[in-house]
């Protein structure tokens, strides 16, 4: 076993190319170039490792040796050098790290607890009636026949709409916490710049306000939602109260973004394969694997973030202790030596083993929430119109790093008879 080759950083600039226009726009043929030269890479720069295979990414979501919490990053946000470097970064950091997602062991598991029942199956049966009103809705709204920015008019809205529904927030506050999300999303791009390290900040602490409003208001409603199992569990000592507010901010966010991901990047896959949405209509037993495939082909995220617990082996080479490691989903999801066939949509692909919900201790607790919502929001379009064609260039978002999703997508659709 060895360190990473100090070549293969000399050859890669790691974050010009993650923060290329033309990388963000389609990134599947360079990751697929730099995953021939192996599946770990090491960039000397930033002490960062960057993984691309399939098998390795496996071992190290699911491994117990490695963990999320970033407070361990030698070097990282939580050094003394980087508080005094980067102190609205370091408020920023600190502000947001009380978390499930940024934590590990009995920490992560005492916060994860409180919100699991939410998202268990009978839940999600529950919750299928106000998924499909939201989505009837949006639809009524939509054209008959005509042109329309499928973003703008259905999945951008309806991920917020079912969100706020759960967590019995007025619809009036959703253009605010969508701006409030789109900053705040940034933070999973690792570098941000100064500018968008201060409008998260800004940002974070309005949300925050605005939910220990909602909390001080609702506190004996006793509500049996989202917000009502926050508040018991801050109540009862479970939560603190910054443990409370960071998990609801942070549920609001990603809950929000990584469906409206799904359920646009899903619709232009299908847009650009017209023969996979013919069979989709002919078959809709076809929708939970079709899912799928959207998730593997489209991630809504290109990074996922781990850090070293110990020193790591995995394919050969050993990450040290404190060094931070970030999965490239994209290539990861491609990958030839575990996918038939990598670059090619096939809605009825069995043995999906796609990592864009993670894996291990910190599996995404809302993908349940997300595939619901995905499968309605198809079927129902599906039902809706007899033809959805692409009617103009789609445009990827190209101010993020890491959420990788459409900024619009222009339609033409014509209504079923």
């Amino acid at each position: 076993m060895s360190e990473a080759p100090v070549e293969r950083a000399a050859v890669v600039d790691w974050w010009s190319t993650l923060s290329d226009p033309a990388f963000l726009a389609n990134p599947y043929p360079e990751l697929r170039r730099l995953q021939e030269s192996g599946p770990v890479h090491h960039d000397a720069a930033s002490g960062l490792y960057f993984v691309l295979g399939h098998r390795a990414f496996s071992r190290v979501a699911k491994s117990s040796g490695m963990g999320r919490d970033t407070r361990r990053w030698v070097g990282g946000w939580c050094s003394p050098e980087y508080r005094e470097n980067d102190p609205v970064g370091f408020q920023l950091f600190s502000a947001f790290q009380p978390q499930m997602i940024n934590s590990d062991g009995d920490e992560h598991a005492r916060m994860r607890k409180v919100y699991e029942p939410a998202f268990r199956n009978q839940a999600m049966a529950s919750m299928a009636t106000l998924i499909e009103n939201e989505t009837k809705l949006l639809l009524d709204a939509m054209p008959d026949s005509g042109t329309v920015d499928f973003i703008e008019a259905f999945a951008a809205p309806l991920p917020l709409r079912v969100l706020c529904k759960l967590f019995d927030i007025p619809a009036s506050m959703d253009e605010t916490i969508a701006r409030w999300s789109a900053s705040l999303i940034r933070i999973g791009d690792v570098l941000m710049l100064p500018a968008q390290k201060q409008e998260a900040l800004d940002a974070l602490g309005a949300f925050k306000a605005f939910l220990r409003e909602e909390i001080a208001a609702r506190r004996h409603a006793g509500e049996d939602n989202l917000m009502g199992l926050a508040i018991r569990a801050h109540d009862a000592g479970t939560l603190d109260e910054e443990e409370t507010l960071t998990n609801l901010v942070s549920m609001l966010v990603a809950g929000h973004e990584t469906t409206v991901t799904l359920i646009g990047n899903g619709m232009l896959l299908l847009l650009r394969h017209p023969d996979e949405m013919e069979r989709l209509r002919a078959d809709r037993l076809l929708m939970r694997t079709a899912i799928e495939e959207f998730l593997r082909m489209e991630p809504g995220g290109n990074m996922i973030l781990r850090v070293a617990l110990e020193d790591f082996e995995v394919e050969g080479i050993v990450i040290p202790k404190g060094a931070p490691v970030i999965g490239l989903v994209g290539a990861i999801n491609r990958d030839p030596a575990r996918f038939e066939r990598p670059d090619t949509l096939d809605i009825g692909r069995a043995a999906n083993a796609q990592f864009t919900f993670g894996a291990g201790a910190h599996f995404c607790i809302g993908a349940p929430l997300a595939r619901l919502e995905a499968q309605i929001a198809f079927t129902a379009i599906l039902d809706r119109y007899a033809r959805i064609d692409l009617a103009g260039t789609p445009e990827w978002r190209l101010d993020r790093m890491n959420a990788r999703g459409l900024g619009s997508l222009p339609v033409c659709v014509e209504r079923a008879a």
